[in-house]
């Protein structure tokens, strides 16, 4: 019986402690860090911009000094002091996509990043560090932030409103999803608020999400545009919008994304937010997500609801393309490095990857079949194919080399119903790192 009291007192200790690390560094306000990254294919630079407070903080306030996974980069906090890591998170970027396009080889850019944390109590250290495709940090930057600083800028209040399209629970315990219309003029409001209402219920209707849905916030911004619809270059259209998206990102067609960071920011500057939706009024395909930076989406193409699904995956969940390509993209996943996301890897370091879910005896690589998926469909055969755990080989645009959990999945093919039991482990356990307390 004492051991067993002694074990609830020692659960009940580190639950406070836990509880308290929050107390002992910070202030129920946001700090939000401003930051230019520059370079080309060969260089990196990261500069500091500017801070700013606002009222409240919404993210979470537990696990503060952990990383659900690596990104592309990490933000790592420090109390002066103790040098003890006191928060830390981790992220992609559209500047380290744009380092593998061949425009990085001829041309040095700069782009914009926003990030959050916490309002320290006492000067802290901040170290924003981004890797290669092999890991290897490529550019850091470790500078400190004093809270009494007086060119630290106070907004007190957002000049936009916003409401709660699902409300699950406070922000400290659920996934705050925000999400800022692009395209829609103040008389569309109403098509916004009902586009924001198909978001969830597409989100929201598929596994693992639908199981979750307890665990979300999610929240319509009222930012009018002044122009209605996108901005489409190669049609030399070019509107007015709150947060600068456009098409034809990196000369891509079909690349729906922002590089206006700032814009997006002042938008949610006081607004709750873990994951940010920019919902642009259009039916021409498109989009992207970028690993706890942001997601875009067109609301009125056909294939709105699987995009979406498929997008917030990259976004909130850090989760691989699965598709792959003939010609090889060997740049992107070097076979000397274990990739960070979880559901594919080069069987550098499988371990930390689904070897546990993996049936005994399977082989590696997995056979598979050369049907497609619409051909499964036709045999009536999708689940046998969409959850059974392999090692498959092709995927992260690679055909050889790289390798995914299952024949199919929704990060392969948008008309897979659900995620694979990868993907959904993966995406679990990103939400209750979140929502834990």
């Amino acid at each position: 019986m004492r051991y067993i009291l002694l074990l609830i007192a020692v659960i009940s200790i580190a639950a406070q402690t836990n509880a308290q690390e929050f107390e002992d560094y910070f202030t129920d306000n946001t700090l939000r860090l401003d930051y230019i990254f520059g370079g080309n294919n060969r260089s990196q630079y990261i500069f500091f911009h500017e801070a700013r407070q606002t009222p409240g903080w919404h993210g979470r306030k537990s696990r503060l000094s952990e990383q659900i996974l690596n990104g592309n980069g990490q933000l790592t906090v420090r109390d002066t002091l103790t040098k003890a890591v006191i928060y830390c998170t981790s992220f992609s970027t559209l500047f380290q996509e744009w380092q593998t396009e061949e425009e990085a080889t001829k041309l040095s850019k700069s782009f914009e990043n926003s990030y959050v944390i916490p309002y320290p109590k006492r000067p802290i250290e901040v170290t924003i560090t981004l890797r290669d495709t092999h890991a290897r940090v490529t550019s850091e930057l470790c500078h400190v932030v004093d809270p009494s600083d007086i060119l630290i800028r106070k907004v007190e209040k957002n000049r936009y409103d916003y409401s709660y399209v699902l409300k699950s629970g406070e922000s400290n315990s659920c996934v705050d999803i925000a999400i800022i219309p692009e395209g829609y003029t103040s008389s569309e409001k109403e098509k916004f608020l009902k586009d924001c209402q198909r978001t969830v219920d597409a989100l929201f209707s598929h596994e693992p999400f639908s199981g979750m849905k307890s665990h979300f916030n999610v929240l319509a911004v009222d930012c009018p545009s002044r122009e209605s619809g996108p901005t489409i270059p190669r049609r030399q259209e070019w509107k007015d919008l709150p947060c600068g998206s456009h098409y034809d990102t990196f000369y891509t067609d079909r690349y729906l994304m922002t590089s206006k960071m700032w814009n997006v920011y002042d938008i949610l500057d006081g607004i709750p937010f873990d994951q940010i939706i920019i919902l642009v009024n259009t039916d021409l395909y498109g989009g992207g997500g970028i690993y706890n930076q942001i997601n875009v989406f067109p609301a009125d193409h056909p294939t709105f609801k699987p995009l979406l699904v498929h997008e917030f995956g990259h976004g909130y969940g850090g989760l691989a393309d699965e598709y792959y390509y003939d010609d090889q993209f060997e740049t992107k996943y070097p076979s000397d490095t274990e990739p960070w996301e979880p559901n594919i890897t080069t069987m550098v370091d499988f371990k930390s990857k689904w070897k546990d879910m993996l049936p005994s005896g399977t082989a590696i690589p997995t056979p598979f079949t050369p049907l497609s998926y619409r051909e499964l469909l036709d045999k009536n055969l999708p689940k046998a194919y969409t959850q059974k755990i392999g090692v498959y080989e092709g995927g992260g645009y690679q055909s050889k080399g790289v390798y995914r959990p299952c024949q199919e999945c929704r990060m392969k093919v948008l008309e897979v119903e659900d995620f694979c039991p990868v993907c959904t482990r993966a995406l679990k356990e990103v939400t209750e790192f979140y929502t834990s307390k």
